[in-house]
Parts: structure tokens; C-alpha cells; sequence
């Protein structure tokens, strides 16, 4: 009796991709889509893509780390004792993050506390 199999992928097979993006942005994501496609790898720097975070490092660290363990700001105070509004307050630059609350962040998002410093 015949086994269904599956098709074979192929990778001259092509889909095409539809992107809502800031104006801004787009020739930067048409140049990474080429460097894929040629087998290249580009790396942009935060700078690049967010330059209206320059100089503030310590407030997007903070954010960047949430996001990647997928956490919100409430998560993040319940699971470090800090009050949501002060996590907000650092993320936006309006309250200065100590090293107690380093170490605090640090053990909750998984990054060096010297980070968040």
C-alpha cells in the first residue's frame, strides 16, 4: 500500500513577503532582504535603527531584556519587588537605576547587572 509522503521543499522555491513599515526604514530592510537572499549576513547597530536612543543605553537595555524574556513591566515588578511605575520611570529615563535595583533586574531578565548601570 502506498505511503502519503509530503513535497519535498526546494530552495529555489520563492514566496513573497508584504511589510508595513516606516518610510524611513524601508531602505534599510530591502538592503537586509538582498543580503539574505546573496547568503550574506548584515548586522545593524542599535544607533542605526533606533538613533533616538542614543546616549540613553541603560533605558533600553532594560526594555530590550523584557522583551526578549517576553515579560511586561507589571511581570517584571511582581517578579523583582519594584513598583511598575518605577520600572516605566527607568525605562524613560526619569529615575536613576542603583545597583541594588540592577542586580534586582539583572536576576529577573538574565543579563549582567552591570547593564542596567
Amino acid at each position: 500500500m502506498p505511503e502519503a509522503t509530503k513535497k519535498r521543499h526546494t530552495d529555489e522555491e520563492m514566496i513573497t513577503i508584504r511589510l508595513r513599515v516606516h518610510r524611513n526604514n524601508a531602505s534599510k530592510i530591502k538592503e537586509f532582504a538582498e543580503t539574505v537572499e546573496a547568503g550574506g549576513e548584515r548586522n545593524y547597530t542599535v544607533a542605526e535603527v533606533f538613533p533616538e536612543y542614543v546616549g540613553n543605553d541603560k533605558q533600553v537595555a532594560i526594555r530590550a531584556y523584557r522583551y526578549r524574556e517576553n515579560l511586561t513591566q507589571r511581570q517584571v515588578a511582581e517578579l523583582t519587588g519594584i513598583p511598575q511605575r518605577h520600572i516605566s520611570e527607568m525605562e524613560n529615563g526619569k529615575r536613576v537605576i542603583g545597583k541594588e535595583m540592577a542586580k534586582r533586574l539583572s536576576k529577573v531578565l538574565k543579563a549582567d547587572y552591570k547593564m542596567f548601570l
